[in-house]
Protein backbone atom coordinates (compact mmCIF):
# COMPACT_ATOMS: atom_id res chain seq x y z
CA UNK A 1 0.00 0.00 0.00
CA UNK A 2 2.83 2.53 0.60
CA UNK A 3 4.43 2.16 -2.52
CA UNK A 4 0.55 2.64 -3.93
CA UNK A 5 -0.09 5.72 -2.48
CA UNK A 6 2.94 7.99 -2.50
CA UNK A 7 3.99 10.21 -0.37
CA UNK A 8 1.33 12.78 -0.30
CA UNK A 9 -2.89 12.23 -0.85
CA UNK A 10 -5.50 15.10 -0.07
CA UNK A 11 -8.11 14.66 3.17
CA UNK A 12 -11.50 15.96 2.67
CA UNK A 13 -14.60 16.20 5.00
CA UNK A 14 -16.97 17.55 2.42
CA UNK A 15 -17.25 18.26 -0.77
CA UNK A 16 -15.39 15.30 -2.38
CA UNK A 17 -17.92 13.38 -0.58
CA UNK A 18 -20.72 14.93 -0.97
CA UNK A 19 -24.18 12.69 -2.35
CA UNK A 20 -25.58 16.14 -4.11
CA UNK A 21 -26.33 14.16 -7.67
CA UNK A 22 -26.46 17.60 -9.18
CA UNK A 23 -22.74 18.36 -8.28
CA UNK A 24 -21.47 14.40 -9.22
CA UNK A 25 -19.73 15.89 -12.66
CA UNK A 26 -17.93 18.37 -10.41
CA UNK A 27 -16.80 15.70 -7.98
CA UNK A 28 -15.79 13.67 -10.69
CA UNK A 29 -13.63 16.45 -12.17
CA UNK A 30 -11.82 17.46 -8.66
CA UNK A 31 -10.91 14.12 -8.40
CA UNK A 32 -9.54 13.42 -11.75
CA UNK A 33 -7.26 16.82 -11.64
CA UNK A 34 -5.78 15.37 -8.05
CA UNK A 35 -4.94 12.36 -9.85
CA UNK A 36 -3.30 14.51 -13.06
CA UNK A 37 -1.53 16.76 -9.86
CA UNK A 38 0.40 13.96 -8.63
CA UNK A 39 -1.53 13.57 -5.51
CA UNK A 40 -1.66 9.48 -4.24
CA UNK A 41 -4.70 9.21 -2.69
CA UNK A 42 -8.09 11.03 -1.77
CA UNK A 43 -9.18 10.67 1.94
CA UNK A 44 -12.86 11.21 2.56
CA UNK A 45 -12.77 12.62 5.93
CA UNK A 46 -16.49 12.68 8.20
CA UNK A 47 -18.49 9.39 8.56
CA UNK A 48 -17.47 8.42 5.28
CA UNK A 49 -18.37 5.16 3.29
CA UNK A 50 -17.93 2.78 0.30
CA UNK A 51 -20.30 4.48 -1.45
CA UNK A 52 -18.76 7.83 -0.99
CA UNK A 53 -15.77 6.74 -2.58
CA UNK A 54 -17.00 4.53 -5.75
CA UNK A 55 -18.33 7.72 -7.77
CA UNK A 56 -14.32 8.84 -7.41
CA UNK A 57 -12.72 5.72 -8.03
CA UNK A 58 -14.78 5.47 -11.49
CA UNK A 59 -13.94 9.03 -12.49
CA UNK A 60 -10.09 7.87 -12.22
CA UNK A 61 -7.60 5.42 -13.25
CA UNK A 62 -5.18 5.47 -11.09
CA UNK A 63 -5.46 7.35 -7.07
CA UNK A 64 -6.41 5.52 -4.29
CA UNK A 65 -9.59 6.24 -2.37
CA UNK A 66 -9.89 5.65 1.42
CA UNK A 67 -12.24 6.14 4.23
CA UNK A 68 -10.98 8.32 7.13
CA UNK A 69 -12.77 7.54 8.78
CA UNK A 70 -15.99 4.52 8.12
CA UNK A 71 -17.01 5.12 11.95
CA UNK A 72 -18.10 1.42 13.03
CA UNK A 73 -21.19 1.99 14.45
CA UNK A 74 -22.46 3.56 11.81
CA UNK A 75 -22.19 0.59 8.98
CA UNK A 76 -22.56 -3.60 9.98
CA UNK A 77 -19.10 -5.09 9.61
CA UNK A 78 -20.98 -7.42 7.04
CA UNK A 79 -22.46 -4.58 4.69
CA UNK A 80 -18.75 -2.99 5.02
CA UNK A 81 -16.93 -5.93 4.05
CA UNK A 82 -19.92 -6.71 0.58
CA UNK A 83 -19.19 -2.93 -0.22
CA UNK A 84 -15.35 -3.18 -0.04
CA UNK A 85 -14.93 -5.91 -1.63
CA UNK A 86 -17.35 -5.09 -4.76
CA UNK A 87 -15.30 -2.01 -5.16
CA UNK A 88 -11.91 -3.92 -5.09
CA UNK A 89 -13.60 -6.34 -7.68
CA UNK A 90 -14.16 -2.96 -9.60
CA UNK A 91 -11.12 -1.24 -8.93
CA UNK A 92 -8.49 -3.40 -7.93
CA UNK A 93 -5.95 -2.37 -4.78
CA UNK A 94 -7.25 1.57 -4.87
CA UNK A 95 -9.58 1.48 -2.25
CA UNK A 96 -8.46 1.42 1.51
CA UNK A 97 -11.18 0.63 4.54
CA UNK A 98 -9.97 3.08 6.96
CA UNK A 99 -12.44 3.17 10.45
CA UNK A 100 -12.36 4.26 13.63
CA UNK A 101 -14.62 4.56 16.98
CA UNK A 102 -16.04 8.35 16.37
CA UNK A 103 -17.00 9.81 19.46
CA UNK A 104 -19.27 9.65 22.00
CA UNK A 105 -21.19 12.75 21.50
CA UNK A 106 -21.30 11.41 17.88
CA UNK A 107 -22.76 8.05 18.32
CA UNK A 108 -25.61 7.21 20.55
CA UNK A 109 -24.58 3.32 20.97
CA UNK A 110 -20.54 4.29 21.69
CA UNK A 111 -20.02 1.77 24.21
CA UNK A 112 -16.96 0.21 25.21
CA UNK A 113 -15.05 1.65 21.84
CA UNK A 114 -11.78 -1.23 22.12
CA UNK A 115 -13.64 -4.08 22.70
CA UNK A 116 -15.92 -3.10 20.11
CA UNK A 117 -13.60 -2.11 17.39
CA UNK A 118 -11.74 -5.80 17.74
CA UNK A 119 -14.82 -7.49 17.76
CA UNK A 120 -15.76 -5.32 14.06
CA UNK A 121 -12.30 -6.54 12.87
CA UNK A 122 -13.68 -10.34 14.37
CA UNK A 123 -16.08 -9.58 11.82
CA UNK A 124 -13.99 -8.63 8.81
CA UNK A 125 -12.02 -11.28 9.14
CA UNK A 126 -14.76 -14.12 9.34
CA UNK A 127 -16.26 -11.69 5.82
CA UNK A 128 -12.67 -12.30 4.11
CA UNK A 129 -11.51 -8.67 4.47
CA UNK A 130 -7.90 -9.29 4.94
CA UNK A 131 -5.52 -6.97 7.43
CA UNK A 132 -3.82 -5.29 4.20
CA UNK A 133 -6.93 -3.95 2.66
CA UNK A 134 -8.22 -2.07 5.92
CA UNK A 135 -6.52 0.66 8.46
CA UNK A 136 -7.70 1.95 11.26
CA UNK A 137 -7.62 5.71 12.94
CA UNK A 138 -5.18 5.06 16.02
CA UNK A 139 -4.81 7.70 18.98
CA UNK A 140 -3.99 5.99 21.98
CA UNK A 141 -1.67 3.07 22.31
CA UNK A 142 -3.72 -0.11 22.32
CA UNK A 143 -5.20 1.22 19.16
CA UNK A 144 -1.72 2.22 17.39
CA UNK A 145 -1.24 -1.55 18.13
CA UNK A 146 -3.95 -3.05 16.84
CA UNK A 147 -3.40 -1.25 13.82
CA UNK A 148 -0.06 -2.92 14.20
CA UNK A 149 -1.61 -6.28 14.37
CA UNK A 150 -4.35 -6.07 12.89
CA UNK A 151 -4.39 -3.95 9.54
CA UNK A 152 -2.24 -2.29 7.54
CA UNK A 153 -1.28 0.61 9.82
CA UNK A 154 -2.52 3.81 10.79
CA UNK A 155 -4.38 6.90 9.63
CA UNK A 156 -4.52 9.48 13.05
CA UNK A 157 -6.54 12.50 12.53
CA UNK A 158 -5.25 15.49 14.30
CA UNK A 159 -1.78 14.96 15.71
CA UNK A 160 1.24 16.61 16.11
CA UNK A 161 4.42 15.39 14.93
CA UNK A 162 6.12 14.49 18.37
CA UNK A 163 3.02 12.43 18.05
CA UNK A 164 3.98 11.34 14.49
CA UNK A 165 6.99 9.70 16.07
CA UNK A 166 5.39 8.05 18.90
CA UNK A 167 3.00 6.50 16.83
CA UNK A 168 6.03 5.14 14.48
CA UNK A 169 7.93 3.46 17.73
CA UNK A 170 5.00 1.84 18.63
CA UNK A 171 3.93 0.65 15.03
CA UNK A 172 7.31 -0.54 14.05
CA UNK A 173 8.95 0.25 10.45
CA UNK A 174 6.73 -2.68 8.40
CA UNK A 175 2.81 -0.92 8.66
CA UNK A 176 1.82 2.19 7.14
CA UNK A 177 1.64 5.57 8.92
CA UNK A 178 -0.76 8.38 7.47
CA UNK A 179 -1.59 11.12 9.61
CA UNK A 180 -3.95 13.84 8.45
CA UNK A 181 -2.17 17.37 8.23
CA UNK A 182 -4.12 20.74 8.29
CA UNK A 183 -2.96 23.34 5.80
CA UNK A 184 -3.51 27.29 5.92
CA UNK A 185 -1.95 28.80 3.01
CA UNK A 186 -2.20 32.24 4.61
CA UNK A 187 1.47 34.26 5.50
CA UNK A 188 -0.21 36.48 8.46
CA UNK A 189 0.08 34.71 11.86
CA UNK A 190 -3.11 36.39 13.37
CA UNK A 191 -4.63 35.56 9.61
CA UNK A 192 -3.47 31.67 9.65
CA UNK A 193 -4.34 31.01 13.46
CA UNK A 194 -7.93 32.91 13.44
CA UNK A 195 -8.62 30.21 10.61
CA UNK A 196 -7.13 27.53 12.57
CA UNK A 197 -8.89 27.94 16.02
CA UNK A 198 -12.20 27.99 14.33
CA UNK A 199 -11.60 25.25 12.45
CA UNK A 200 -9.82 23.69 15.85
CA UNK A 201 -12.49 24.78 17.85
CA UNK A 202 -14.79 21.32 17.23
CA UNK A 203 -12.62 19.04 18.15
CA UNK A 204 -11.77 20.73 21.36
CA UNK A 205 -14.94 19.96 22.73
CA UNK A 206 -14.09 15.99 21.85
CA UNK A 207 -12.05 14.09 24.45
CA UNK A 208 -10.65 11.15 22.30
CA UNK A 209 -8.66 14.53 20.52
CA UNK A 210 -8.23 16.39 23.98
CA UNK A 211 -7.02 13.44 26.07
CA UNK A 212 -4.77 12.62 23.38
CA UNK A 213 -3.25 16.22 23.32
CA UNK A 214 -2.87 15.94 27.08
CA UNK A 215 -1.23 12.50 27.25
CA UNK A 216 1.39 14.33 24.16
CA UNK A 217 2.60 16.30 26.28
CA UNK A 218 0.42 19.69 25.87
CA UNK A 219 -1.90 20.93 29.05
CA UNK A 220 -4.96 22.19 29.97
CA UNK A 221 -3.90 25.93 29.03
CA UNK A 222 -3.05 24.68 25.75
CA UNK A 223 -6.70 23.73 25.16
CA UNK A 224 -8.23 27.10 26.35
CA UNK A 225 -9.50 30.05 23.58
CA UNK A 226 -9.58 27.90 20.96
CA UNK A 227 -6.23 26.40 21.50
CA UNK A 228 -2.48 27.97 22.43
CA UNK A 229 -0.29 29.29 19.84
CA UNK A 230 1.97 26.16 20.61
CA UNK A 231 -1.19 23.63 19.96
CA UNK A 232 -2.62 25.88 17.07
CA UNK A 233 1.43 25.61 15.68
CA UNK A 234 1.75 21.96 16.80
CA UNK A 235 -1.42 20.69 14.36
CA UNK A 236 -0.98 22.98 11.39
CA UNK A 237 1.01 23.97 8.69
CA UNK A 238 1.05 27.37 7.62
CA UNK A 239 2.93 30.70 6.38
CA UNK A 240 5.67 30.52 3.65
CA UNK A 241 6.10 28.13 1.14
CA UNK A 242 9.06 27.07 2.89
CA UNK A 243 7.07 26.92 6.14
CA UNK A 244 4.52 24.74 5.22
CA UNK A 245 7.00 22.77 3.29
CA UNK A 246 9.07 22.16 6.37
CA UNK A 247 6.21 21.38 8.62
CA UNK A 248 5.25 18.56 6.26
CA UNK A 249 8.58 17.96 6.29
CA UNK A 250 8.46 17.49 10.27
CA UNK A 251 5.91 14.62 9.73
CA UNK A 252 7.56 12.87 7.59
CA UNK A 253 10.89 13.09 9.22
CA UNK A 254 9.14 11.84 11.88
CA UNK A 255 7.93 8.62 10.55
CA UNK A 256 4.61 9.37 8.24
CA UNK A 257 4.90 7.41 5.01
CA UNK A 258 1.92 9.54 3.59
CA UNK A 259 0.76 12.72 4.81
CA UNK A 260 -2.92 13.51 4.15
CA UNK A 261 -3.44 16.95 3.46
CA UNK A 262 -6.30 18.97 4.49
CA UNK A 263 -6.86 22.64 3.51
CA UNK A 264 -8.14 24.49 6.25
CA UNK A 265 -9.61 28.25 4.65
CA UNK A 266 -12.81 29.24 6.28
CA UNK A 267 -14.81 27.72 2.86
CA UNK A 268 -18.05 25.85 3.76
CA UNK A 269 -17.29 22.61 4.20
CA UNK A 270 -19.27 21.14 0.97
CA UNK A 271 -16.78 23.41 -1.15
CA UNK A 272 -14.48 21.93 -3.32
CA UNK A 273 -10.90 24.40 -3.00
CA UNK A 274 -9.45 23.06 -6.15
CA UNK A 275 -7.24 26.24 -6.45
CA UNK A 276 -5.50 25.73 -2.91
CA UNK A 277 -5.19 22.03 -4.10
CA UNK A 278 -3.12 23.49 -7.26
CA UNK A 279 -1.16 25.84 -5.09
CA UNK A 280 -0.05 22.90 -2.60
CA UNK A 281 0.74 20.81 -5.61
CA UNK A 282 3.30 23.25 -6.83
CA UNK A 283 4.08 23.80 -3.40
CA UNK A 284 5.33 20.09 -2.93
CA UNK A 285 6.48 19.97 -6.26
Amino acid sequence: MKQSIGQYGIWNGGGLRGEDPSLRAERAEAAAELEELGFGAIWLGGSSSAANAAPLLDATSRIAVGTSIQSIWDHEAESAAASRTALDSAHPGRFTLGLGVSHARLAEQYRRPYSALVGYLDALDAAGVPAEARVLAALGPKTIELARDRAAGSIPYLISADQVAKSRELLGAEPLLAPELKVVLETDPATARALARDCLSIYLALPNYTNNFLRNGFTEDDLKDGGSDRLVDAVFAWGTEEQIRARIGDFTEAGADHVALQIVDGAPRESLPREAWRKLASLLG
